[in-house]
């Protein structure tokens, strides 16, 4: 196996439907400064069409931070990237992977792999468009029973013919009928064997690791391998996770929870002062204390009330409280 350098292993954060905005990235970057985030999946047409002020919304601290693009015409998404570009994206990422049924119908997505041909025009065209920023493509392994490492391969290889030389791969099938999209995060079965061997024959790729990637030893196993790992829900449901591996990997000591979101409350004031809800971004912190004394209480303040008029920063503050309490109770206990 060829061998990578640690200095250049990327950690990042995927593209979450209804999860990854910007209030999302803003949280993530304080736990992970050198971590690079991901926007959730915008399709081509509603970049060029649509509310880009919403749609392409981007806080200058998420840098470095990658746009993803869905769709499967070529000058739509050609004009979708020079959009990115000029708003200041650092990426533009091509979604070959999501199996759902409304992106099979838009005929982009998952679905794409059996169309190799189709991507290349599609992703050939975003690198002509993209300048000096780099397009990259985040796929599967194939669709339904596909079994086949070489129609893989060539699939990847078709792609980098056209100027692209990154791709994040969820080392997965996707199930186009009979799956939904959480069961095709999870039922069919892990192969990071085919990433490794890709890697392996295409040492000049840049190949990082998306799916199954929960816990420390997880990702750390793929230092040395490949070219980084993604984490998925993981970074959301447990978000202290993402902070202790990019400590970890940047030799830099792990901050205390609460020390770390309240270096998010200039940004949460920032945005009630312009009328955002503090429900909209309070969403993003509850797993903060996934598994640890407290964690329950915290996220029951925040669930039960931050919808409430005139909800603000001192109710986070409660919500740390309250799990700081029962922390206290049970070391009194012991």
């Amino acid at each position: 196996m060829k061998s990578v350098t640690s200095s250049d292993f990327v950690l990042s954060v995927a593209p979450m439907m209804d999860w990854t905005d910007t209030h999302c990235r803003v949280f993530h970057r304080i736990l992970a400064p050198d971590a690079r985030l991901y926007t959730e999946m915008v399709h081509a047409n509603a970049v060029i069409h649509g509310d880009r002020a919403q749609l392409l919304a981007m806080n200058p601290v998420e840098h470095p931070v990658a746009l993803q693009l869905g769709g499967s015409d070529p000058a739509h998404l050609a004009e979708a990237t020079r959009i990115a570009v000029d708003h200041g994206f650092d990426e533009v990422n091509f979604n070959c992977g999501c199996p759902s049924d409304r992106v099979q119908a838009g005929r982009f997505g998952a679905c794409l792999m059996r169309e190799p041909a189709l991507v290349a025009d599609c992703v050939g065209a975003m690198v002509g468009a993209a300048g000096k920023v780099p397009v990259t493509v985040k796929c599967r392994l194939g669709v339904d029973d596909d079994d086949d490492y070489g129609q893989f391969r060539s699939f990847i290889d078709q792609i980098a013919d056209v100027g692209c030389g990154h791709f994040v791969i969820h080392a997965r099938n996707a199930w186009l009928k009979g799956l939904s999209p959480k069961e095709n995060r999870e039922v069919p079965p892990l192969r990071y064997d085919w990433a490794y061997r890709l890697k392996d024959e295409r040492p000049d790729l840049r190949i990082e690791l998306n799916g199954g990637i929960r816990d420390i030893d997880t990702a750390e196993g793929q230092r040395g391998r490949l070219d980084g790992v993604m984490l998925g829900r993981a970074a959301y449901h447990d978000p202290y996770l993402l902070h202790r591996l990019d400590s970890q990997w940047a030799a830099r000591a792990e901050l205390p929870r609460a020390d770390l979101l309240r270096r998010f409350r200039p940004y949460v004031e920032a945005k009630l002062a312009d009328g955002v809800a503090l429900k909209h971004i309070t969403r993003h912190l509850l797993g903060l204390w996934h598994g640890e004394p407290g964690g329950r209480p915290f996220r029951q303040v925040l669930s039960e009330r931050a919808h409430l008029p005139g909800a603000g920063w001192g109710l986070i503050e409660e919500a740390m409280a309250a799990q700081s309490a029962v922390e206290a109770q049970l070391g009194n206990a012991r």
